[in-house]
C-alpha cells in the first residue's frame, strides 16, 4: 500500500553516494529536464475547466462547506500480498515458539518427578525450535517489519484533504513515507488537466496530483495519487474538474458524492479488487477473459489478505491544527519546509535538490529534422535520357 511513496522519499534522501555508484553503473539513464515554462504550462492548464460533467468516485471520507477528504496513494487498493505473507511468518514464529515453551514445560515435569524416562529428544526439540523462533524473529524484525508496515500495524488509509477556506492541501502519511505535509493549492498540476499530460498508459491508475519544487519548500516535487483507479480518460477529468470546482468555486452544484466510513467492512477489501480492470475485460479477447475468470480465486485470496490488513491498522488521526484549520478563530497551518526535518534529512534533501531543479527560462524550440535520404518514390533521370526522345514520341512524327 505505502511501497510507491516510501519508494519515492528514499529517491528524494537516497545518499549522494549511492546515487553516484548507481549513475556510474547506468550511464545510459538520463534525467528529464524541465524548464520552468513547463512547470508554469501545468499550472495555467491545472486552473482550466477540464470536464463538464464534474463527478467524484471516492472513496469520499469528508464533504462540507469547507473539506473534501478523499483516499490516495498507488497501489492502495490492491494491498493484501504483503499481509498474508506477514501474516504467515508471524505464524511460524509464534508455532515455533509455542513448541518450544511445549516441550520445556514437559523437561520441567520429567525432573520434577523423574522415573528415568528417556528426555534427549525433548532437549533437542527445545534449541531446535527455539532456535528457529528466535532467530526468525530476530530476522523479521531487523529485515522484515519495515515491509508489513506498509499494509499492518500503521494508518488504515493514506488521506488527502483538500480545505477550500485555507486553499491548503494536506497528505496524511507516515514518517517513514515523508510524513505529515502541508501544501499551498495555488501550484498545484494534475494529469487529468490535459491528456498531454497524462502518463503513458495511465489507465488503471489514479488521478494524480503534483506539485513543483518551487511550491513545496522541501526542494523536491510532491506527488500524490488521488481516489479510484481510472478505467479510461474521461473519468480523470470528471474527477479533477470535481476537485477543481470544490477549490475554486465551492461545493454549489457539484454532485454529493458517496460517503464512506472508515469502519473495515469486507466489502472496502473485495471491491477494490476490481478497479481500473474494466477497460481490460471489455477490450480483450475470449481466451484472455477466460484467464481472468480463472484467476479469479487469487483476487479473492488477495482480497482476504486486505480485509485484515485494514482490521490490522488504525484510523488515519488529523494533529489539531489541521483538524480546526478554517474555523474561526483558529490558527492557520503553516506549510511544510526543509526545516521540519531532521538535521540528517535536511542535508540529503539538499544534496539532491539539482535533480528535481527546473531550468529557467522556457524550453528551446525543437529544430526540424531536414531528411536527406531521396524518397523512394522520386525517379530520377540523367541528363542523356532526358534529351532522348522517346520512341514513343518519334512515332507520332511525320518522316519517321
Amino acid at each position: 500500500m505505502y511501497l510507491a511513496e516510501w519508494l519515492a522519499w528514499l529517491a528524494y534522501t537516497d545518499p549522494k553516494e549511492e546515487r553516484d555508484a548507481f549513475e556510474k553503473q547506468h550511464k545510459k539513464s538520463r534525467r528529464k529536464v524541465i524548464y520552468e515554462s513547463d512547470d508554469q504550462e501545468l499550472i495555467e492548464a491545472a486552473k482550466k475547466s477540464a470536464s463538464n460533467t464534474p463527478k467524484s468516485r471516492g472513496p469520499v471520507y469528508i464533504y462540507n462547506e469547507n473539506v473534501l477528504e478523499m483516499r490516495c496513494g498507488m497501489w492502495e487498493a490492491k494491498r493484501g500480498l504483503i499481509s498474508i505473507l506477514s501474516l504467515a511468518i508471524i505464524f511460524m514464529i509464534m508455532s515455533d515458539m509455542y513448541i518450544a515453551a511445549r516441550s520445556i514445560r514437559i523437561l520441567i515435569s520429567l525432573h520434577q518427578d523423574y522415573q528415568g524416562e528417556p528426555y534427549g529428544e525433548r532437549i533437542y526439540s527445545v534449541l531446535f525450535f527455539l532456535t528457529m523462533g528466535v532467530g526468525t524473529l530476530w530476522i523479521y524484525l531487523k529485515f522484515g517489519l519495515r515491509f508489513t508496515r506498509f499494509e499492518m500495524f500503521t494508518s488504515r488509509h493514506l488521506l488527502v484533504r483538500f480545505n477550500r477556506t485555507t486553499q491548503q492541501v494536506y497528505l496524511h502519511r507516515p514518517k517513514y513515507c515523508g510524513g505529515i505535509v502541508t501544501l499551498p493549492w495555488h501550484g498545484v498540476t494534475c494529469s487529468g488537466s490535459d491528456k498531454k499530460y497524462a502518463a503513458a498508459g495511465s489507465l488503471g491508475l489514479p488521478l494524480d496530483l503534483m506539485w513543483p519544487p518551487s511550491f513545496t519548500g522541501r526542494l523536491h516535487p510532491e506527488l500524490v495519487y488521488v481516489g479510484k483507479s481510472v478505467n479510461n480518460f474521461t473519468e480523470m477529468q470528471a474527477e479533477w474538474e470535481f476537485i477543481r470546482r470544490f477549490m475554486d468555486e465551492g461545493p454549489e452544484g457539484l454532485p454529493r458524492p458517496h460517503i464512506t466510513s472508515h469502519f473495515p467492512w469486507p466489502w472496502q477489501a473485495f471491491t477494490p479488487q476490481f478497479e481500473g480492470l474494466t477497460h481490460y475485460f471489455r477490450r480483450s479477447s475470449r481466451i484472455t477473459k477466460v484467464g481472468l475468470i480463472l484467476i479469479s480465486p487469487a483476487f479473492l485470496i488477495i482480497g482476504t489478505g486486505h480485509w485484515l490488513s485494514l482490521m490490522l491498522c488504525w484510523k488515519p488521526r488529523w494533529p489539531k491544527i489541521i483538524r480546526e484549520a478554517g474555523l474561526p478563530g483558529k490558527p492557520l497551518p503553516a506549510l511544510t519546509t526543509i526545516d521540519d526535518h531532521p538535521l540528517h534529512i535536511q542535508e540529503r534533501l539538499r544534496e539532491n535538490a539539482y535533480l528535481w531543479e527546473a531550468r529557467p527560462g522556457k524550453r528551446p524550440e525543437r529544430k526540424k529534422r531536414i531528411s536527406t535520404r531521396r524518397r523512394k518514390n522520386e525517379v530520377q533521370t540523367s541528363a542523356p535520357e532526358k534529351e532522348v526522345p522517346c520512341d514513343t514520341h518519334l512515332a507520332g512524327r511525320p518522316g519517321t
